[in-house]
């Protein structure tokens, strides 16, 4: 696999600026595009792989760890607040899935209007906990740049770190899409 990084000349970081990224991904790919003089169909895909894979914590921080380090794969345990947040939602996708296997039987007025007050409570309680997903998610994005410092330090202590990271930022990404889906379902 390319090196993503060095495909669009940015250093190896944990931490990326959208921006800086948006930039590096614009001035490689003018050059590369097929339709350019001189374009390469393969390098434009291979730009275009690099920005999506980039832009995201948890893709960027796997293929950094991938790209940059000989720390072998391994699970990384749920710590207590990711195990808190799991032991929320659990619950709560199942019972936001059963009420809308009701509500899709449902075929009166009369029925769905009495659905409503639980339907608020369940939207509430997906946004609720949506809202904590998104904290935590920031508070790991908050840590990222203090990650690059290691990695510039030539720390080798940060690879398993970063990947302890990327399996967080993992378990997040699944959790705000399931959440996603499931309010997406009581909005129709």
């Amino acid at each position: 696999m390319a090196d993503f990084f060095a495909l669009l000349s940015l250093p190896p970081r944990a931490a990326l600026n959208e921006e800086q990224l948006q930039q590096a991904y614009l001035s490689a790919s003018r050059l590369a595009h097929p339709d350019h003089t001189g374009g390469d169909a393969i390098l434009s895909c291979d730009l275009n792989a690099a920005q999506e894979a980039l832009k995201s914590p948890v893709t960027r921080l796997k293929h950094l760890v991938e790209q940059h380090s000989q720390t072998a794969w391994r699970a990384v345990p749920l710590e207590p607040t990711l195990m808190s947040l799991f032991e929320k939602l659990g619950p709560l996708l199942l019972l936001s899935a059963q009420f809308l296997a009701r509500k899709q039987i449902a075929s009166s007025a009369l029925a769905k209007a009495l659905m409503s007050s639980e339907e608020m409570r369940l939207r509430e309680s997906l946004e609720a906990l949506n809202e904590e997903i998104e904290i935590l998610w920031q508070q790991l994005e908050s840590a990222l740049p203090a990650c690059d410092q290691r990695i510039i330090q030539a720390d080798p202590s940060v690879w398993p770190d970063l990947q302890a990271l990327q399996a967080k930022f993992s378990y997040l990404a699944k959790w705000r899409s399931q959440i996603r889906e499931k309010l997406l379902g009581l909005m129709l």
